[in-house]
C-alpha cells in the first residue's frame, strides 16, 4: 500500500505530468529524454519523501530533480557543447523564477508542445496520441484503444514520432497564422479526444474527472491565444456543455441515467450559460465547423431546461449537418438515433443498416442504439441480441447494468 508521500507523488505526477514534461522538452527539445528524466525524479520522489516529508513545492521539486537528470543524460550523450549551454542556462533562468518571491508555479508550456506535436513532419495519423501522451500523460495502452490499434503498435509509434521532433528540431511555438489552420484541427481534435476519454470515466475514476478538467483547461488556453477562431470557441462550448451534464448522469443510487432521462434541475446552469454565450460568440464570425455543430446539438439538448421537451425535429437537421461535414461513425450513429426519436423507430433502423458493418462489428454504440430502437418497433428478439452485444462490447459497470435492465424491461427477455 502506498504511503501519504506515495499518493503525493502520485498526485502530483498526474496532476502536472504535462506541463512538467512541456516545460522541460520545450527547453531541451527532447521529449523522451525528458519523460526518461521525469521517470527518475518521480522515483527519487518515491525514495526520497517517505523519509524526509512531502516538500512544500512539490511540483518544483520534481522539477528541479528532473532537471538535474536531464543534463545528466545530456552529458553522458556528448551534446554538442553550445546545446549543452541553451540548456544549462534555460534551467538557471527557470529554476531563478520559480524561487522568486510570489512565484510558486513555473511557465506552463503546453500549447507549444501542442502545436509541436502536430508538426508537418510528424506523421498525421500519429499527431493525437502524441498529444494525449506528451502533453496529458495517457498511457499507451488506453490511446491504442480508443484508436482500435495493439498496445505495441501505437508504443512503436510514439517513440518514432517522439524522436522525430528531437531529431528534426522541430520548434515549441504556437505556428504563424498562415500555418496555423491545418495544425490547429489536429490540436482541437486532441484536446477533444482528451475530454472524451475523461467523459468516459462514467464509473467514477477521479483520474479520468482530472482528464476532462485538463482538457477544459487546455481548451480554454488557447482561446485565450486565438480569441477568434469560431472552431477553438466551439470546441470550448462543446466541452461546457457536455460537463455542465456530468453529476446528472447518476442518480441517488449511482445508476447511470441517459441523456433524455437526466433530471434538469440537476445540470449546471452557469456553465451551460457560458457555453451558449461561447457558441453565439462563434456564429458571429460566420465560419460555421464541426465542433460548433456538436455545440449547437448539446445547446439544444440543454434548451430542455425551459421547454421541457426535446426538440428532435432541430437535432436531425443539426446532425444532418455535421455528418456533411464529418461523417465520423459516431456521429452517424447517433444521427440514426436522432432520426429514430424524430420520425420512426424504423427509419432510424433504416439508417443503421447504411453503415458497413466491418466499421459497426465492434462498436458498443451502434448495438445500444440499435436495440433500442428495435425494442421501440416491437421486434423484441431482436433487440434483445442487440442488447445483449452492447452489454458484451461495453467496459463500463454502469452502463452494462442499465442496459441489463432495459434487457429485463423486454417481455421476452432471452435472446434468440
Amino acid at each position: 500500500m502506498l504511503s501519504d508521500a506515495g499518493r503525493a507523488a502520485e498526485r502530483v505526477a498526474r496532476q502536472s505530468y504535462g506541463k512538467l514534461i512541456a516545460f522541460l522538452a520545450a527547453r531541451s527539445r527532447d521529449v523522451p529524454a525528458a519523460e526518461d528524466a521525469l521517470s527518475e525524479a518521480l522515483a527519487s520522489a518515491l525514495s526520497v519523501w517517505p523519509e524526509r516529508g512531502i516538500p512544500d513545492k512539490p511540483e518544483a521539486w520534481l522539477l528541479v530533480a528532473a532537471r538535474r537528470n536531464l543534463m545528466q543524460a545530456a552529458r553522458r550523450r556528448t551534446v554538442q557543447a553550445n546545446a549543452q549551454a541553451t540548456i544549462s542556462l534555460a534551467f538557471e533562468e527557470a529554476e531563478e523564477r520559480m524561487n522568486e518571491a510570489g512565484k510558486s508555479v513555473f511557465p506552463d508550456e503546453r500549447l507549444k508542445l501542442l502545436f509541436a506535436c502536430t508538426h508537418p513532419a510528424i506523421d498525421s495519423s500519429v499527431h493525437t496520441p502524441l498529444m494525449l501522451q506528451t502533453v496529458l500523460g495517457i498511457e499507451a495502452k488506453t490511446i491504442a484503444r480508443a484508436f482500435v490499434v495493439s498496445p505495441e503498435a501505437m508504443s512503436q509509434r510514439l517513440v518514432r514520432a517522439k524522436m522525430k521532433i528531437r531529431d528534426a528540431g522541430i520548434p515549441f511555438a504556437v505556428p504563424p497564422r498562415p500555418a496555423l489552420s491545418g495544425r490547429l484541427v489536429a490540436v482541437l481534435s486532441a484536446i477533444y479526444a482528451a475530454y472524451g476519454l475523461g467523459w468516459d470515466g462514467l464509473d467514477g475514476e477521479e483520474e479520468r474527472h482530472s482528464l476532462a478538467g485538463e482538457a477544459i483547461w487546455l481548451g480554454r488556453a488557447l482561446l485565450a491565444v486565438l480569441p477568434d477562431e469560431p472552431e477553438a470557441i466551439g470546441l470550448l462550448s462543446l466541452m461546457l456543455h457536455c460537463e455542465a451534464r456530468r453529476s446528472a448522469r447518476r442518480d441517488g443510487n449511482s445508476r447511470y441515467v441517459p441523456l433524455d432521462e437526466q433530471d434538469t434541475a440537476t445540470w449546471n446552469a452557469i456553465m451551460i450559460a457560458e457555453a451558449d454565450a461561447l457558441l453565439r460568440k462563434a456564429g458571429g464570425l460566420d465560419r460555421f465547423g464541426p465542433f460548433q455543430c456538436q455545440a449547437a446539438i448539446q445547446s439544444v439538448h440543454a434548451a430542455r431546461r425551459f421547454s421541457g421537451a426535446t426538440d428532435w425535429q432541430a437535432l436531425t437537421t443539426l446532425y444532418a449537418a455535421l455528418v456533411t461535414m464529418k461523417p465520423a461513425l459516431g456521429a452517424r450513429v447517433s444521427q440514426a438515433a436522432v432520426i429514430g426519436r424524430a420520425l420512426s423507430p424504423a427509419a432510424g433502423l433504416e439508417q443503421l443498416d447504411r453503415l458497413d458493418p466491418r466499421d459497426i462489428a465492434a462498436y458498443q454504440p451502434y448495438w445500444a442504439v440499435r436495440a433500442f430502437l428495435l425494442a421501440r418497433a416491437g421486434d423484441d428478439a431482436a433487440a434483445a441480441d442487440a442488447y445483449m452485444a452492447a452489454i458484451g462490447l461495453s467496459d463500463s459497470p454502469a452502463v452494462r447494468s442499465f442496459l441489463t435492465g432495459r434487457l429485463k424491461e423486454l417481455p421476452q427477455a432471452m435472446p434468440g
